[in-house]
């Protein structure tokens, strides 16, 4: 939506950016009567939120796997369901974090789901669950191919996201950026409708070609739109 992030409280004067808070209500006094300031909105697509899973990772030991699964999957799906890509009229790109917390997300219920996990399963789940809230996801190499829908799923969801975010964003898109994001969105939706089961440098190729469309769209980096359009024709063969 776009907003007027400029906020001032009619009660003390006090203002603050809405755009960091999420809050119309006063920081200092508690009180909800405000209004914008700004002189123009802006796009404003994201909710300040933090992804911390210290309370899954605490289980762990205590809980069995199917209960931390639980955990980790709501922690991930409360993020990124609050989690947008344009900050007061700046669009971000798409990040590791929201990338980890996506494919926490559905790997964890994948391995919810398991009767009987593999230990290459329970590796990959821990792995993820230990680095998702630093943006750290493991290897491609080291995606068990009996769970690889979940960085599958995670990238076309994320892909999805973000290509409405930058649209939004952008308008007034040229001709080529579209082009490449039709192209694009073409892809996700054939790795939606096989539920996330590709190779998982396939999936990594899609998060590639939105970030280098991104790239372009925000700096007019030609190269970038070169290496997204290569990067399409080369998931076409």
């Amino acid at each position: 939506m776009e907003i007027r992030g400029e906020r001032e409280c009619q009660d003390c004067g006090t203002r603050w950016s809405y755009y960091d808070t999420g809050s119309v209500t006063c920081p200092d006094c508690g009180s909800m009567h405000s209004v914008g300031v700004d002189e123009e909105r802006r796009l404003h697509t994201t909710s300040p939120v933090d992804l911390d899973l210290t309370e899954a990772r605490d289980l762990v030991d205590v809980k069995p796997l199917h209960r931390v699964a639980d955990a980790a999957k709501e922690t991930c799906r409360d993020y990124v369901r609050k989690r947008g890509f344009v900050h007061g009229g700046d669009l971000r790109e798409l990040d590791e974090t929201y990338l980890a917390a996506a494919e926490l997300m559905h790997a964890a219920d994948v391995f919810g789901r398991s009767f009987q996990p593999s230990e290459a399963e329970e590796i990959y789940f821990l792995e993820l669950l230990r680095g998702a809230d630093e943006g750290e996801r493991p290897n491609a190499a080291d995606v068990p191919e009996s769970i690889r829908e979940a960085r599958g799923l995670a990238a076309a969801n994320a892909v999805r996201e973000y290509g409405r975010d930058l649209r939004q964003w952008n308008d007034d898109a040229d001709p080529a950026a579209e082009d490449a994001l039709e192209r694009l969105g073409d892809h996700v939706k054939r790795v939606r409708a096989l539920g996330g089961d590709v190779a998982p440098r396939t999936a990594n190729a899609l998060v590639a070609v939105v970030r280098d469309i991104s790239a372009y769209c925000r700096d007019g980096d030609e190269n970038a739109l070169a290496t997204a359009t290569d990067r399409l024709d080369r998931l076409e063969t």
